[in-house]
């Protein structure tokens, strides 16, 4: 990408867990990091590798780098494959090597369950991913009661496995009712159209498998409630918050100020622009944004809302029930809503988006 200079580092999926940078060493208090580490999903289209939402923003237009660069410090993207983005984002932190990441909520909550402090520092819309289950064009199947004793794909781990065990408790269904396939969703998609399974798990890619006559879609959270939908937010490592406030604010406003642009109805077109650059085609992204009741502006809002905290609690609670985690994550010790509500006040936005304290239907 034109603008995403300085450097930026590649993982791969399946590659060695191994420390990109050497772990960063905390500073005398309020000195600046020699470098800002931020991490997040990104595609590869056109032989460019190109970050995901709202990093996307920042790296193309620049606005964070130039804050950075004003005292100093570099900013250094970590783009990762989608099809190991928690993984791979939970090593760095884990290792040291992340200072902010732009991720899911499932891989957040393994990692702090598993002693690896991170804050959730903005939140990001109302939800933004919907879930879908595909079964072949020619499958006689209606419902997921129809597949009991099925073969079913699904990504274990991922974002996107809370809305299908909240679909199968609401049905009295576990995954003991079905013949568990655990591969990611690019693997689902050629196992679901060459017959080799009989379910897939997946998200927006539920589209390309329906243009391409090879899928149907049964059931989505697209006309769910908003609690259901996958969350990615920008996540900090506490150790980075502790040692660089200055930088983490920096980082912050940035973030915000990128919503805030995203929001506004005449960047619509280039947000959408945004989100093919991946090579997704446009009329898989229009309709992901359709027929979801969240109004434009609050898609984007930074708030943090009784929603946001109703999410993650039902995420914590799921992944203890289904042992993906041993031991439950404070949540409202695990967000810090200091940042954002600085980054309102220095860019004149306290009152551009409204508090949500209900569920949206």
């Amino acid at each position: 990408m034109d603008r995403q200079r300085r450097r930026v580092l590649t993982w791969v999926a399946g590659a060695a867990v191994t420390p990109l940078l050497a772990p960063r060493r905390a500073g005398a208090a309020g000195a600046s990091p020699a470098a800002v580490r931020i991490a997040g999903g990104a595609s590869s289209a056109q032989g460019q590798i190109r970050l995901t939402g709202l990093s996307h923003v920042l790296a193309e237009q620049g606005w964070l780098e130039a804050e950075l660069t004003k005292r100093g410090v570099r900013l250094e993207w970590f783009t990762t494959a989608h099809a190991a983005t928690g993984p791979m984002i939970n090593d760095g932190f884990a290792n040291g090597t992340v200072d902010f990441a732009a991720y899911g909520d499932l891989p957040s909550a393994i990692l702090n369950a598993n002693g690896v402090e991170t804050k959730l520092v903005v939140p990001h819309g109302l939800g933004q991913g919907d879930a879908f289950l595909v079964v072949p064009a020619d499958s006689p199947a209606k419902t997921i009661d129809d597949l009991k004793g099925k073969r079913l794909a699904v990504h274990r781990g991922r974002p996107w496995e809370i809305p299908l065990l909240r679909l199968l408790a609401s049905r009295g269904l576990s995954y003991a009712d079905f013949k568990l396939f655990n591969i990611n969703p690019q693997a689902g998609m050629a196992a679901l159209s060459s017959n080799h399974v009989d379910a897939l798990l997946t998200m927006t890619d539920a589209y390309l498998l329906e243009d391409k006559h090879v899928g149907r879609i049964i059931w989505s959270t697209k006309d769910l409630p908003l609690d259901w939908k996958t969350r990615t937010e920008l996540w900090a490592a506490k150790s980075f918050i502790d040692a660089y406030p200055e930088a983490t604010q920096v980082v912050v406003t940035a973030y915000v100020k990128a919503a805030y642009w995203a929001s506004q109805e005449q960047n619509r077109e280039a947000v959408i622009h945004v989100a093919t650059s991946n090579g997704t085609p446009e009329s898989v992204v229009l309709r992901s944004y359709q027929n979801d009741h969240v109004p434009w502006k609050d898609r984007w809002s930074p708030l943090f809302n009784d929603l946001l905290y109703d999410h993650y609690r039902t995420t914590v609670s799921f992944a203890l029930k289904q042992d993906l985690i041993r031991r439950p994550v404070d949540v409202d010790a695990w967000f810090d809503k200091r940042w954002v509500a600085a980054a309102l006040r220095e860019l004149h936005l306290e009152t551009y988006w409204q508090p949500v304290n209900r569920k949206p239907a």
